[in-house]
Formats: structure tokens, sequence, C-alpha cells
């Protein structure tokens, strides 16, 4: 199958990454954002194309899909753009950065039938796949998930450190993550939204700190706490509080409240959750089926973020 990648940053190369472990797989193109760092992936990679113009990498000979790991701000007219040329695509979360664009883009879905999934990632991660295996046998009932999400951004970088044209988000980015994994876990819309926010950063223009909580209609709570203020370890913690025991999940990683980890190695044929995420993707076109993780199922999550939106903004 060939597709084309979207992005050069950080977060494309990730996906080249565990693009390199699946089978019967070629990228055939790489379309990014700056000429010089497009045309080092490309060569680095041995990608035989690379442009900056996302209809000309559609065009390529057999081109059947694309992997979107473009700036955030891109991601809803990109996916528009690749479904409505009859294109398969995967988009990095948050599909957009509204619900209007969410939405449309579902139903530019509908419209062209095209396999269409965002990356939300944790439903792939082997230790989230751990839990969620567990509750739906039943041997889980979450009562809390604690989390936080901690990175220091006061300076406009990505993952890897590297200059950002665009700017970053904690509630439609970073907050997204957390807000499809409760409600994947505990099975439906949030219930109870509540937020709150610190100042708004004089030179980002962006809020660097923030509090969430979410409740669902089984009972189970979620804490959110974000910052791009902290200087610490990077990325995001997850906390599963239990009635059967307490479980930390680290990434890919899973530990017991103790700090005992469980072996994860055996939940799928990757401890990659990037790498797991392509293959669902790239099985669900070859299966003509809906993807774990389709743009309709990620919708929810994007309500959800417009609720908290708009409780930030009364508050």
């Amino acid at each position: 199958m060939k597709i084309c990648l979207v992005g050069e940053g950080a977060f494309g190369n990730k996906h080249l990454d565990a693009l390199e472990r699946i089978d019967d797989v070629e990228v055939v193109s790489v379309c990014g954002g700056v000429a010089a760092a497009t045309e080092t992936v490309a060569e680095e990679r041995g990608i035989p194309h690379f442009t900056l113009d996302l209809g000309e990498a559609l065009d390529q000979p057999g081109v059947e899909a694309a992997i979107l790991a473009s700036p955030t701000p891109l991601h809803a007219e990109q996916a528009s753009q690749v479904m409505q040329a009859g294109k398969h695509v995967l988009v990095e979360i948050p599909m957009a950065d509204n619900l209007a664009d969410a939405e449309a883009l579902v139903r530019m879905q509908q419209a062209t039938g095209v396999v269409a999934m965002v990356d939300h990632v944790r439903r792939f991660n082997p230790s989230h796949q751990w839990i969620h295996n567990r509750i739906r046998e039943g041997l889980l009932t979450i009562q809390q998930m604690d989390v936080q999400t901690y990175f220091f951004r006061r300076t406009n970088t990505n993952a890897r450190g590297e200059p950002r044209s665009w700017t970053d988000h904690l509630l439609w980015h970073h907050a997204c993550h957390t807000v499809d994994l409760f409600e994947y876990q505990t099975g439906g819309a949030t219930a109870e939204v509540t937020a709150l926010q610190g100042p708004v950063d004089a030179n980002l223009g962006i809020t660097m700190d923030m509090a969430i909580g979410l409740k669902a209609p089984s009972g189970a709570i979620c804490t959110l706490s974000l910052s791009f203020n902290n200087n610490g370890p990077f990325g995001t913690f997850f906390r599963y509080i239990c009635a059967e025991g307490t479980f930390v999940a680290n990434y890919d990683d899973l530990f017991t409240g103790d700090g005992e980890q469980i072996d994860v190695g055996e939940v799928a044929v990757s401890t990659d959750g990037i790498e797991l995420a392509d293959r669902e993707f790239l099985a669900a076109i070859r299966e003509d089926r809906e993807p774990n993780s389709s743009l309709a199922q990620g919708l929810g999550a994007m309500r959800t973020l417009d609720r908290l939106e708009r409780a930030l903004s009364e508050s």
C-alpha cells in the first residue's frame, strides 16, 4: 500500500519509524512545511518524492492514503482535502481545534466513504489496552483517573526541542488525549465537566496551566492537571484508581500502584502505541471497515472539549 506522510517534524518521524516495522506499506511521498527539513527527511528515509504541496503528494502514482502529522491548525483543512481526493486519512489529534470543523470532517467521511481515523494513541498504548481489556471483561472498575500532563514549553518548541511555526494548546491538544481515553475506558460521553485555567502567557498568548475535572455517568471521575511550566520529566502520567487495585500507565509501560512493572508484551503485536495505531489504520483500509478511533468515534471527545472551552470562557 502506497501512502504519503504529511509533516516532517517530531511526530512525522515517529510515524516513519513505526511504518518501517510494518510489512506491505510504502511511504512514497513526504509533504512538509519547510523545504530544507522536508528534503532532509526524504533523503534520510529513502522516500522518493517530497513536496510542500499536499495535492501534489496525493497525486503521486498509486497513493491510497495519507497520515497527517502536520501542525494542529492545519488538521481539519488537510483531512478534508485528503478525503475529497478520495484517499483514506489518519490524522494526528486533535482532528480539529474546534467542534464545528470536527463535525464537518465526520460529515465529509460519511459522504466520501473513505476510512478516516484520528490517532487517539492512548487507545493503542499497550498499557491502556491492558486496562481496557480488563474493564471489558468485568475485572476492573474505575473509580478515578488521576492524570498529569507536564511539559516545559516557555518557548515555542516541539517534542524534540525544535522551534515551532505554530503554538500548541493545552486544551485542544493535550487534554484531548485524556478526555478521549476517559470516555473510552468508562464507555460513554462525559456527564459533568469543570475547568480552571491560569493566566495567559504574554509571549505565547496561551494559558500555561489548566485543571480539568470530568465525571462519567457511572460516577467515575477524572482529575487532569496540565502545565507548560513544569520543569521536570516531560509527558503524561495516568493513575487508574480502581476498586480492584491501582495501576500507573506511562505511555506504553504499566505498573502497579506499588511500582511493580506489569508485562504488557502479549497485549498486541507491538509495544509501540503509534505503530499499533498505524497498523489499525492500514488494516481497516484493507478490510474495508470502520477503525477503532474513527473520526466518528472521536467526535465525543471534541464535544466534551467544546464544553470545557465554554466553561473556561465563563470562569
